[in-house]
């Protein structure tokens, strides 16, 4: 009898010291996600459900040759499951008295026939069995309270919102009473740069107590890269929600909010110049140095990246035609200046808004509904992600967050024509580079952050998703409500601009048509962006001649 028992109990003292080993590999191993195997259907790392039912040496052989060097959270469920729904059948078939421990009077004849002994005797391996039973149940329960216990306070994994949620596949309501401090707390604390937010009550006071331009606009712009950085956290918890398509143009709307009302104040005030310039160096930033930051950061951590090619396709498809028809009426009036008068120019520059504004409600109508599934489909083998905030936490958190960066904008855009006269930079360079580098802080941290996740289109989305907004919403809005309110802006822009705004349109195109990328094509379009930057830092009397009423 020892004969037999000795073998099954040296198995299980082996699949208990297993279970050990597993306690103490959980501890650095607990953000690891197992994957399906054709072996196990809970993944490489899952420990194979226990069956008692089985017999110890079936048990044993399955708990003995599982590795626990690959441990997922699903192993550890699934066996203590098996476990206890034995250890229940167990207790109910003893309650109605058609299995017995050993030893108990009265104990029932098994399904075969056999009787089973009344003078304590146990049947061959029944004792090594509920040995093993024993001693195995409270380390499985013991790890998997543990276990538990880690998954609700485990920290994040580099997204500061990002946290395991209690429901697998369930996002949180829309105003949850709980998670959501804790979560905004985590946002702002959890990065260095967050100290920079100390900036902006200081560049407000600068602005205020009148302090020296150059004071004023260091401030408000340090201020905005820890706001940018929240935006883009916010930005990504909603595209988890909405998907990554909606996000990048969420992203687009309430980075293109701050461009529109500056714009519209500078349109109020007669800054046609800086609004033209303003506008389109937007374009050329989003098209040129956001998605050539998104390329080279994103390509030194991947040696190649994908992305959606219809998206890429259709965005720099209506960036061509925003192009042609801002070419349309900057030709006319520069070739038939002698016939094309100020009201001809003027119903020719509404009719385009109107048209370039139609055609952006289809781009949307097309993006995120007539081929919504094909602008969004999420990669294979992925576990989807669940926001950590609220819907209604996350809106109201975006929306504050982009008054706080229209405020601070407002107030470096207002210094920029001093800083201009005491640094000796052009109005044309501040506002075709600074004023479009500031106000695209948002878009260009937020672009580059994802692409070094490797999450491609929503890169893409934010990127040229923003210059889609320029040159079909934000401009032809302003030339509307400029018409509305009688300040007229016609369409009508440099040549020179509008010939680079075309090329680099055409070079974006080139450098990312096949739906791959690198670092390379970073360098590259960085590298035409800084030409471009070049010619008005080296003639800083290069202004463009821009026709109005």
């Amino acid at each position: 009898m020892e004969d037999q028992f000795s073998q099954p109990m040296q198995r299980a003292r082996a699949a208990v010291r297993a279970l050990h080993r597993l306690e103490t590999l959980t501890r650095t191993s607990s953000a690891r996600r197992s994957r399906p195997s054709d072996g196990h259907p809970d993944g490489p790392g899952t420990m194979p459900p226990v069956d008692i039912e089985a017999g110890p040496d079936v048990s044993a052989e399955r708990a003995s040759s599982w590795n626990p060097g690959q441990v997922g959270h699903h192993g550890l469920l699934a066996s203590t499951r098996a476990l206890n729904a034995s250890q229940r059948r167990r207790n109910l078939s003893g309650a109605s008295n058609t299995s017995r421990l050993p030893g108990e009077v009265g104990a029932a004849t098994p399904d075969n026939g056999a009787a089973v002994p009344q003078d304590g005797a146990a049947p061959e391996g029944h004792e090594a069995q509920l040995a093993w039973q024993r001693m195995a149940l409270p380390v499985i329960s013991a790890l998997h309270f543990q276990r538990a216990v880690a998954r609700r306070t485990q920290s994040s994994t580099g997204e500061a919102t990002r946290t395991a949620p209690p429901v697998p596949g369930h996002a949180p309501g829309l105003l949850p009473a709980r998670s959501d401090a804790r979560v905004l707390l985590h946002l702002f604390t959890s990065n260095i740069l967050n100290v920079l937010l100390l900036a902006i009550p200081f560049g407000w006071a600068a602005h205020f107590a009148h302090w020296p331009a150059i004071a004023v606009f260091v401030l408000n712009l340090l201020g905005l890269v820890p706001l940018a950085l929240a935006l883009g956290e916010l930005t990504e918890d909603l595209a988890i929600r909405f998907g990554e398509v909606v996000g990048g143009l969420l992203n687009a709307t309430f980075g293109n909010v701050v461009e529109l009302i500056l714009s519209i104040a500078a349109l109020t005030k007669g800054l046609f110049t800086v609004v033209a310039m303003s506008l389109l160096g937007s374009v050329l930033s989003n098209l040129l140095l956001v998605l050539g930051c998104c390329f080279l950061f994103g390509g030194t951590r991947f040696k190649e990246q994908s992305f959606n090619m219809m998206v890429n396709k259709a965005c720099c498809s209506l960036l061509f035609m925003a192009c042609i028809a801002l070419t349309i009426p900057t030709a006319a009036a520069y070739m038939y200046s002698g016939t094309v008068g100020a009201k001809p120019l003027a119903n020719l520059s509404h009719a385009t808004a109107i048209i370039l504004a139609f055609i952006y409600l289809c781009y949307l109508l097309f993006t995120l509904k007539t081929h919504s599934a094909a602008a969004a489909v999420p990669a294979e083998g992925e576990v989807p992600e669940t926001p950590a905030l609220s819907l209604g936490a996350a809106l109201l958190m975006l929306g504050g967050i982009t008054v706080v960066v229209a405020v601070c904008s407002e107030f470096l855009t207002g210094a920029l024509e001093e800083v201009s006269q005491q640094s000796g930079l052009g109005q044309a360079f501040l506002g075709l580079i600074v004023l479009p580098i500031a106000g695209n802080a948002c878009e260009h941290i937020t672009a580059v952050f994802v692409a070094w996740k490797n999450k491609m289109d929503l890169a893409i989305g934010v990127a040229l998703g923003s210059s889609i907004q320029i040159s079909t919403f934000v401009l032809p809005l302003v030339v509307l409500v400029g018409w509305i309110i009688g300040t007229p802006f016609y369409l009508n822009f440099d040549p020179f601009v509008t010939i680079v705004l075309t090329l680099s349109v055409i070079h974006a195109y080139f450098v990312s048509s096949d739906g791959n990328s690198n670092w390379l094509m970073g360098v590259q379009l960085i590298g035409t962006y800084l030409l471009i930057a070049l010619l008005y830092l080296f003639v800083p009397n290069f202004a463009p001649n821009t026709n109005h009423a």
